[in-house]
């Protein structure tokens, strides 16, 4: 890690608690005793500001910041952890004393070290809070709603909202020096309500990086969004009742891959596997999925909402290959799970806060491109339907039974889209569907920056991405 990122760390964190290394690595060594696989201190500072915008008037702006630590100790499958807000060393004493009584009484395993290699930047050790000026904000905010209410007469609202973060961390370990990370972030989400005939449609479009704010200005971005949120909102408008039934359905690229992400990548999760839970248990050299499947998880793409330079334990970033042509060749772990199951770490370690315990998490995870055109998939498909854009859903993770609802959807007719159509849920499972994959496009996408993940009551941001997918055959729950 770049020692210039690790001296701005400290000073924020552990000199403005009057706290040093020195104390630090004494609080790990003492509890890191006989029996403990992993001990460890993460130390986070969090600033946010977020500024709202709803019906012409700045709604809303706000400010909150945060500092704590989490104490952890790991003694094979027993976790011993305690949190505090408090910095002080006392404070932090306590915590670790009440860690080590939780997980006394765990098997006690060999750890494979992570290496502590030093790692590249994935973005800009910037705040982002401070990229630009208030003035900037509320004028950029202004600015958008009038282009955006002169794009269409039909405009009866437009909501911004412009969220920006900065996550300081600093991770202290019994196996290697401190490692610090900077994490900048920032959202800008754009929605619209259109009005005609006394029907309403709302639309809905978002985007951001791991940057400052100044990634808004002097471009088109945000009025991109708001032409796409008029988009979204005037397709509804259009839109008639879906049909049900069983049928091919190609799956646009960039943001449908959120179906890939839940039906099959939580799937892939170490902590579920090694549990023998998730449907891809004790299946790595299986063939799961069509041949022409190749799924990764890669947290090393600068700038993008997933990426981190070091993972929440202090494992690099990585590029890891899920499924490989249709082959299972291995799940995402953090340092518990792979030390059960005899495996090295992946980066995927990653927690909400320092009040959380890590667990195996996805960064940015998309399919690779195939050999097909995207009008070429579209051309097979006689009567079908065509995704673009998705909604929410729901995943069993044990069976990888899913439900998906599609935001924008149209009808496939003799290899042409047709009309739009609304209500399309996709239902099915997801190595099912994985193996009804019969032709990837060449357009690999990634989503523009909006993806958030949640597990056992944890939120952290993600990335997804594939190219256009034809799958032969799937449930469409519709009203039509």
């Amino acid at each position: 890690m770049q020692a210039k990122t690790l001296n701005t760390v400290k000073s924020a964190i552990l000199e403005s608690a009057q706290l040093n290394e020195a104390d630090i690595s004494k609080v790990v060594e003492s509890i890191h005793g006989k029996g403990i696989d992993i001990a460890d201190l993460y130390f986070q500072g969090e600033r946010r500001e977020s500024w709202s915008m709803e019906d012409g008037k700045i709604k809303e702006g706000s400010f909150s910041s945060d500092k704590g630590v989490g104490v952890r100790v790991v003694s094979g499958d027993k976790t011993g952890f305690a949190y505090s807000d408090d910095l002080s060393l006392s404070a932090i004493k306590e915590a670790a004393n009440a860690t080590q009584s939780i997980a006394r009484h765990g098997k006690s395993t060999s750890l494979k070290i992570a290496s502590h290699k030093k790692t590249k930047e994935m973005y800009s050790a910037i705040d982002p809070l401070n990229s630009i000026s208030d003035q900037d904000k509320i004028d950029l905010i202004n600015e958008l709603n009038d282009s955006a209410r002169q794009l269409d007469q039909r405009i009866e609202q437009v909501n911004i909202s412009l969220v920006s973060s900065q996550d300081m961390i600093l991770i202290a370990t019994a196996n290697g020096p401190l490692l610090a990370d900077i994490r900048p972030l920032v959202r800008l989400n754009v929605s619209v309500i259109l009005e005609k005939n006394n029907r309403r449609e709302q639309g809905y479009a978002g985007g951001g990086s791991r940057s400052g704010l100044d990634y808004f200005m002097g471009n088109t971005i945000g009025i991109d969004l708001a032409k796409e949120a008029i988009r979204q909102a005037s397709i509804q408008m259009e839109a008639v009742a879906a049909p049900a039934g069983s049928m091919p359905v190609v799956l646009g690229s960039g943001w449908p891959g959120i179906l890939l992400h839940e039906a099959v990548g939580h799937g892939l999760e170490g902590d579920f596997n090694r549990k023998g839970v998730s449907t891809f248990s004790g299946r790595v050299g299986d063939q799961v999925a069509s041949s022409l499947c190749t799924i990764v998880d890669d947290g090393t793409i600068p700038y993008r909402r997933g990426s981190l330079a070091i993972d929440d334990e202090g494992v690099p970033g990585q590029y890891n290959v899920l499924i490989q042509d249709g082959i299972l060749k291995g799940y995402m772990q953090d340092r518990m799970n792979a030390n059960l199951m005899n495996v090295t770490p992946t980066g995927n370690g990653r927690r909400e806060s320092y009040a959380h315990i890590p667990m195996p998490r996805m960064t940015n995870t998309y399919m690779l491109a195939g050999p097909h055109e995207h009008d070429e998939i579209i051309a097979s498909v006689k009567h079908g339907i065509y995704a673009p854009n998705f909604a929410g859903g729901q995943v069993d993770i044990t069976s990888g039974k899913f439900v998906f609802s599609a935001s924008e959807a149209y009808m496939i007719e003799n290899g042409k889209i047709s009309y739009p159509v609304k209500g399309a849920m996709l239902i099915g499972d997801g190595p099912d569907i994985l193996g009804k994959i019969s032709m990837v496009g060449n357009n690999l996408e990634l989503d523009g920056g909006i993806g958030t993940c949640g597990k056992e009551g944890q939120s952290v941001p993600v990335g997804v991405g594939q190219p256009t997918l034809k799958i032969d055959e799937i449930t469409v729950g519709g009203t039509a």
